[in-house]
């Protein structure tokens, strides 16, 4: 099992700032993952064990703010938890795929994965209206949310904003609305993808945990500048300090 005694002070103290950045950023607009899955592999975490202890301090952030959201009554269960079922299962079916990856196509496949979300982040407008309804509650369920709860659990960034993209293009939900459900359903993939990972003992529990604590601040302070911070300058943060952290491991494995 790896301790904190295996990283440097300096290697902690990055890994809890960044969790406390992605926090914040997943808040407002989501795509933390960017920022926490290369970090972790900058640290020195193997590619699989990054994955899994992305995924314990991640669960913190949608565990949360879905928490919140079904006791204040904004989101009902029994509205969510066919889509909350079809997530998680789509998600563990992609994570006990990803134990049987061998780690060295994550070299590649990392930097890919989110090259192409930066792109998405760059170029996607800021959905504002919901669409017409396309899909049915029932075909949503069995087939738009296992496939992103498939993605979560095969690598994870952006996630919720898939959610809330596909919720009010294919469902017609508002925007609003579309992101508290997203939530939830983003909690059930985390949990789905956690299990799986901790079945395998796929996580780095000192680290995780301390990057909850910094997820549960970013997050607390991304809530309250929501209204008052403009998204598109956001994205284009993230997709900075993404791919800066991207470049770095990626510089770090060639040398």
């Amino acid at each position: 099992m790896i301790g904190t005694e295996e990283f440097s002070l300096l290697v902690i103290v990055l890994l809890f700032s960044t969790a406390v950045i992605a926090g914040y950023l997943d808040a407002l607009v989501g795509g933390g993952g960017m920022l926490t899955i290369p970090a972790l592999l900058l640290a020195g975490v193997p590619t699989i064990s990054a994955l899994g202890t992305n995924k314990l301090q991640a669960i913190a952030g949608s565990g949360t703010a879905s928490l919140k959201l079904l006791m204040g009554r904004h989101i009902s269960f029994s509205q969510v938890r066919w889509w909350m079922l079809t997530s998680f299962l789509g998600s563990v079916v992609a994570t006990l795929v990803v134990q049987k990856i061998d780690p060295s196509a994550f070299n590649w496949l990392i930097p890919l994965v989110i090259f192409v979300i930066a792109v998405y982040f760059l170029i996607a407008s800021r959905v504002t209206m919901a669409g017409r309804e396309r899909l049915s509650r029932k075909v949503y369920g069995a087939t738009v949310v296992p496939l992103i709860g498939f993605y979560d659990g095969m690598f994870g960034p952006a996630t919720g904003s898939f959610f809330v993209m596909a919720g009010t293009s294919l469902r017609g939900t508002p925007i609003v609305k579309a992101t508290m459900i997203a939530k939830a359903m983003n909690f059930a993939s985390n949990f789905g993808s956690l299990l799986v990972f901790f079945w395998f003992g796929k996580i780095v529990w000192s680290i995780g945990l301390l990057m909850i604590v910094g997820q549960i601040i970013g997050a607390s302070l991304g809530t309250k500048m929501l209204l008052s911070i403009n998204p598109v300058v956001l994205r284009r943060l993230l997709v900075i300090m993404s791919m800066a952290i991207l470049v770095m491991w990626m510089s770090r494995e060639l040398l």
